[in-house]
């Protein structure tokens, strides 16, 4: 039987509140680097996957969060 690490196949929901909201995500490895980059604009919706490239995902922008731990939002820069 694999065991895969607790992050493997996790999913996020992410809703944009406003438009332009940024989706960033970051890879795994000794050297933490940007690997994609989506844009929302208000009430899109983005289900995103943690992978064995995709360690941290950063969100940019005013977004609500749904992850199996709960949710949570993101703030608009002021």
């Amino acid at each position: 039987m694999e065991k895969k690490s607790p992050s493997a196949n996790e999913y996020i929901v992410i809703k944009a509140k406003e438009d332009g909201v940024n989706v960033i995500g970051l890879t795994r490895g000794s050297d933490t680097r940007f690997h994609h980059s989506e844009k929302l604009d208000q009430g899109e919706v983005m289900i995103a996957q943690f992978t064995e490239h995709t360690s941290a995902i950063k969100i940019r922008g005013n977004a609500r969060i749904m992850t199996s731990y709960g949710e949570l939002e993101s703030e608009a820069k002021k």
